[in-house]
């Protein structure tokens, strides 16, 4: 794939994640002005800051630092893709790690919610970390689907995840509400399930196809050893230490939140709400670039090259005829 092929899917990739960011944040904006109506503000709370957070740190220790070392730009231009998925399938027994350790600090370490007014808060706990492991599962085809710039599949998995998300919802909301935290639980679950589903039915019928033959597409190669690229797998190492701090810059105020218990439940909720609707800019526009763009900047850059090489290689893709 050419440099400027590769900024054309990247750049298409940018506009349809904006869009898929927008749909996502009415959709969830919408949500909890539902779920408000048959729900109390203390629920919402702990769904929206201490699950989600719990949720959220779990991916994200687990595959960030991978999914930076697997997609960027290798020192000889070329790439053992069978070691690389090798790694990937690490994030795996990791996320059952950090789901253990992180659901020992949610349930005995932290202040436990009424359960008159927030039912069910252990093993919700517990499902939502399930949930994150679930959804370790499409790591290594999401790391290939980026990298070979299958643009759509992204979209059309993570719109059909939140759709089938928010139709849970309502559907138990309305019916079953007694529920109490088992409703976002199982929500958050099918979200997940939705989304391997999708990875996995994309690349059960590619792989087959007459594209992924003749293209020798990564899985479809055999695996020689080593079985893991060591290079990569240092500098996932260095990824990770990063991604700690990372983490924290990103959830700060949910940490201060969860772990200092300076607003109450029904606050936070309030809280969350009102600084969705305050971050919207960077959501919408800065992080899609943002990830759209690291895609980019890891195809047409290598690691370990100079800085004049570089240059020579931006210059090719911006200036060819």
């Amino acid at each position: 794939m050419s440099s400027q092929d590769v900024l054309k899917n990247a750049s298409t990739l940018a506009s349809y994640n904006v869009l898929l960011q927008v749909m996502f944040r009415v959709l969830t904006f919408l949500l909890n002005a539902f779920t408000l109506r048959f729900v109390s503000k203390e629920l919402i709370g702990v769904v929206n800051v201490r699950l989600t957070l719990l949720y959220s740190t779990l991916v994200f220790l687990s595959r960030e630092a991978f999914r930076r070392a697997c997609l960027s730009g290798s020192t000889d231009g070329k790439r053992n893709w069978r070691q690389l998925i090798n790694l990937l399938w690490l994030t795996l027994p990791l996320g059952v790690l950090w789901g253990a350790l992180l659901a020992a600090v949610w349930l005995w370490l932290l202040e436990v919610p009424d359960p008159q007014s927030v039912p069910f808060y252990g093993p919700a706990v517990l499902l939502f970390g399930l949930a994150g492991v679930q959804e370790l599962l499409a790591e290594p085809l999401w790391v290939l689907a980026q990298v070979h710039m299958f643009v759509k599949l992204k979209v059309v998995a993570e719109s059909l995840a939140m759709l089938a998300k928010c139709s849970v919802t309502v559907v138990l909301v309305m019916s079953a509400r007694e529920w109490g935290l088992y409703i976002f639980s199982a929500a958050h679950l099918v979200y997940t399930g939705v989304l391997v589903l999708c990875y996995a039915v994309y690349f059960l019928h590619f792989l087959p196809s007459k594209e992924a033959i003749e293209s020798n597409f990564p899985l479809l190669s055999r695996v020689l050893p080593p079985l893991v690229d060591w290079t990569v797998a240092r500098l996932t190492w260095s990824f990770f230490k990063q991604s700690f701090l990372k983490q924290i810059l990103t959830e700060g105020e949910r940490y201060v939140m969860t772990f200092l218990n300076v607003l109450s439940f029904g606050d936070q909720g309030v809280y969350d709400i009102v600084n969705n609707l305050g971050s919207m800019v960077a959501r919408f526009i800065f992080l899609p670039i943002e990830e759209s763009f690291y895609i980019f900047f890891a195809k047409v850059l290598e690691r370990g090259r100079d800085v004049k090489s570089q240059k020579q290689v931006c210059t090719g893709m911006f200036y060819c005829e």
